[in-house]
């Protein structure tokens, strides 16, 4: 699962919050052990980056109380354990969740741990950064068996071209259109080539040997597109984020599977089921609504959606929801008056705030290969696309697009869909995905 934020362990540690400072007369029975230090980039983001801190302070076992101080653009919360425990095994729980608070923090400022003696005297300061995601086994297994179809297409075709330990041009030659088929694009497979026969092979050349190459090539190029931010958080009110795609690319699929996620992980949600043209989308949504327990906002078929959007913001605001999802109509990128209805939802939101949406992330179909391209030229025109979802990987052998993808476009990959479960969409992770797609497991 890919929840960031909000964890249930919060609920089940028991704190006392004293407010009191560290160092009064309780000095005898509990002791300071470190503090969280939020450092944050304006003033109207204390309150904010204040609870997450405090929230993050709680979900540490073995801490018995917090104090919390404020100063400026700055909050401290000490955290005290009882005399007599672990404090080793303690602090290896706090500085854990420090990494995860980093990325609570991001968009509000930076983290720093400090580690205390007896007296609460900082004895080592360091600044945390955010935590990266790390799938499970079972997610990197349903990664690889996700990727089967493209995998056994490269796998099979560097068989069949490495039957003998050299590396020459034709080898290459070959390699380059194999890399070509499974929809890299021809610039990624030039680029991925001319990195090959630059390597130096000491142990000779096999199968094995070229695929763990490529898959260190391909997780170079797509590194840059990783995102380790916590991109459910904001600094006033709920985060506003918006799906935009064609008909039929996985759009509300994705939207249910991310609801029921945050849900797992203790979010305060809403959907809008904004694409007002297709009925049958909003009863899809209705139906992943009601199925992770959350309100959605529809209308009839029809429906003016720039107006159920703002709708739907302005409630999310009065019921102070973490995250808003907002699955608008699936449009072909041809279709000019469709497009603009995708504008108007985008301005519409921006009179309620002039930064929404926070995200706009544009789901596309694994299986329409190199026909991606032009889908995302064509959304991040109009509607400000600020991340990439690649669905039904699973179902295809051009997993190659997404290098492709990212080359012309330099967007991140925020989730990859290979499967139907809720779990097979998983946050997008450059070496498990370069092993994966070259049949490596990792």
């Amino acid at each position: 699962m890919f929840g960031w934020g909000k964890k249930k362990e919060i609920k089940e540690t028991k704190v006392e919050n004293t407010n009191t400072p560290a160092h009064s007369n309780q000095i005898n029975e509990f002791v300071p052990i470190a503090v969280f230090v939020g450092v944050t980039n304006s003033e109207n983001q204390i309150v904010q980056a204040q609870k997450i801190i405090e929230n993050r302070a709680k979900s540490v076992k073995g801490i018995a109380q917090i104090t919390t101080a404020q100063d400026g653009l700055g909050i401290a919360t000490t955290l005290l354990a009882k005399r007599g425990q672990n404090f080793d095994a303690i602090f290896e729980n706090i500085h854990n969740a420090a990494e995860i608070l980093a990325s609570e923090l991001l968009l509000l400022g930076q983290c720093f741990l400090v580690k205390t003696d007896e007296n609460g005297t900082a004895i080592e300061t360091t600044k945390i950064e955010a935590k990266k995601h790390e799938p499970s086994k079972e997610a990197q297994k349903g990664l690889f068996d996700g990727l089967k179809r493209t995998s056994s297409k490269i796998a099979g075709g560097i068989g069949s071209i490495f039957t003998q330990a050299k590396l020459g041009d034709d080898e290459l030659d070959e390699l380059e259109d194999l890399l070509i088929m499974s929809d890299m694009g021809v610039d990624v497979a030039r680029e991925v080539r001319e990195q090959l026969s630059k390597k130096r092979f000491d142990r000779g050349i096999d199968s094995e040997t070229i695929k763990e190459a490529l898959a260190e090539i391909i997780e170079e190029m797509l590194s840059p597109y990783e995102k380790f931010d916590n991109p459910w958080t904001n600094e006033n009110g709920p985060r506003l984020i918006m799906f935009v795609g064609v008909n039929g690319s996985g759009k509300t699929t994705t939207i249910g599977k991310i609801a029921q996620n945050l849900v797992d992980n203790d979010h305060e949600i809403m959907l809008a089921a904004a694409d007002t043209f297709r009925a049958a989308a909003s009863e899809q949504l209705l139906v992943w609504g009601k199925r992770a327990g959350v309100e959605v906002i529809a209308k009839e078929s029809g429906a003016d959606s720039a107006g159920l959007a703002f709708e739907a913001y302005q409630k999310a605001i009065s019921q102070n929801k973490d995250v808003l999802l907002i699955d608008t109509a699936g449009r072909l990128q041809n279709r000019t008056e469709l497009m603009a209805e995708l504008e108007k939802v985008v301005r519409v939101l921006k009179k309620i705030d002039e930064s929404a949406p926070h995200e706009v992330w544009l789901v596309l179909d694994a299986t329409v290969g190199q026909n991606a391209i032009s889908q995302a030229e064509a959304f991040s025109k109009t509607a400000g696309v600020t991340g990439l979802i690649m669905s039904k990987l699973d179902g295809t052998a051009k997993g190659g697009v997404l290098l492709s993808l990212t080359k012309t476009y330099g967007l991140p990959i925020r989730f990859i869909g290979v499967g139907e479960k809720v779990e097979d969409l998983q946050p997008f992770n450059a070496h498990n995905f370069a092993r994966a797609l070259v049949g490596l497991e990792n």
